[in-house]
């Protein structure tokens, strides 16, 4: 009895002691994602890294979360099936090695939040620091504030450490909504807590100049306060919501007034406010390359080869589901569609159930729905937030599954049985 007194405190020490590290390299690896300057970036080397450690020591794949896997490793199927219509290979291969990656790093998420839910909170203050981070870099670079600060700039954009302003805007609405759901359901002691990393990422959303990241951002919020305000049926936090969300506006609105008056700000603005820029209209611009793309999809099933499209015209295809089909062919584009679906249905119908993870799945879920979105001007299949939004959607959809499965008696038939009235 001794000895197994003296065995279960340090089992359980051992239990803990695992937990914290495994915990501790999941947030490092989110840390790791907003710096992505060169390609490969430590986010690939380090995730890959735990993946790997991670499978080899029991990473279980929830059934539910099955189609994640099965349909991106289908799509990425596509993907190679098209590099065998190309002539020169050129980096295609290394290019569709990033896209397993990034299946598997969905997939990952998606299983460790399955299995330890506790995940939730840490990925999402893990991912609010490292856009604040990155955020002050994209600021610091675009007013020049220190030298060599320039190289946190793209095209007199903010581009934090990212290599494109378009990526890096995208990649800070997520923590962004986050924080205004945490003002929104927080107590109000917390709020200036929250408004100062909250307003430092909107800055950066702002400063990124990237039309589409002020349209997700806006869309999101409005998708985030039109899901609390159905999800309560408290005619006082339904007030609140409305009486914050007004408030947001009123000083989203005068603070932008305030910048609109710095030097030059007002100027990259107005430029790019405009919804048609030159290079989407013009003779071979993005709207007619969409055109040309789909014609070439209806006579090439499997595609013209990764990355191909772009230097054929010079620019990429800038729309998902065109990437999907010159890039993955017909059976990546089918997969894909697939997916998206899956993931914006099966996440709907568990989107306002009261479960613990249920905060973080709505932030995640109303964020996808805005990438998704943003796809149709811009290629998103590289996007590492992107997966990580896959990958938290799925982890809710499989904990969801699981937890019906406690929920469901033991012996359906003794239920039955116990339920016919005495005679």
């Amino acid at each position: 009895m001794s000895a197994i007194s003296h065995e279960l405190p340090q089992a359980a020490v051992n239990a803990k002691l695992i937990a914290l590290i495994s915990s501790s390299a999941v947030v490092v690896g989110i840390l790791l994602s907003g710096f992505v300057i060169s390609e490969p970036a430590p986010y690939e080397i380090y995730m890959a890294g735990l993946i790997a450690i991670w499978a080899l020591f029991g990473l279980r794949i929830s059934r539910a979360a099955m189609p994640l896997l099965v349909l991106l490793v289908t799509m990425n199927i596509g993907g190679m099936i098209s590099m065998t219509q190309m002539a020169d290979l050129a980096f295609t291969p290394l290019y569709l090695s990033v896209s397993l990656f990034l299946a598997f790093s969905a997939v990952f998420f998606a299983s460790v939040t399955a299995t330890r839910p506790g995940l939730y909170p840490l990925i999402f203050n893990a991912y609010v620091v490292s856009a604040v981070a990155t955020s002050l870099l994209g600021i610091a670079g675009y007013f020049h504030a220190f030298p060599g600060a320039e190289m946190f700039t793209k095209y007199d954009r903010a581009a934090g450490a990212f290599q494109d302003p378009n990526v890096f805007g995208p990649f800070l609405v997520l923590p962004g909504i986050y924080l205004l759901y945490l003002i929104l359901t927080g107590s109000i002691s917390r709020m200036p807590l929250l408004a100062v990393p909250l307003l430092i990422i909107t800055l950066g959303i702002f400063f990124s100049f990237s039309r589409g990241a002020w349209g997700m951002f806006a869309v999101s919020a409005v998708l985030l306060t039109g899901c609390l305000f159905l999800q309560s049926a408290s005619g006082k936090f339904r007030l609140r919501v409305v009486i914050m969300t007004i408030a947001a506006l009123s000083l989203l609105t005068i603070a932008i007034i305030v910048i609109l008056q710095l030097p030059g700000v007002s100027e990259m603005f107005s430029s790019r406010a405009h919804l048609e820029q030159s290079y989407d209209t013009a003779r071979l611009g993005r709207f007619a390359r969409y055109g040309i793309g789909f014609q070439m999809a209806m006579e090439r099933p499997f595609g013209i080869g990764p990355l191909v499209f772009g230097k054929m015209f010079g620019e990429d295809t800038h729309d998902i589901w065109l990437k999907m089909l010159m890039d993955y062919g017909w059976l990546g584009f089918v997969s894909f569609l697939t997916l998206v679906v899956w993931t914006m249905v099966a996440g709907f119908r568990i989107l306002l159930r009261d479960r613990p993870w249920q905060p973080y799945l709505l932030c995640a879920y109303v964020a996808f729905i805005g990438n998704i979105g943003l796809g149709t001007f811009i290629d998103i299949d590289h996007w590492r937030h992107m997966y990580l939004l896959l990958g938290l959607v799925w982890g809710a959809i499989a904990l969801e599954y699981r937890h019906q499965l406690l929920l469901r008696p033991a012996f359906p038939g003794l239920s039955a049985i116990t339920s016919i009235p005495a005679q």
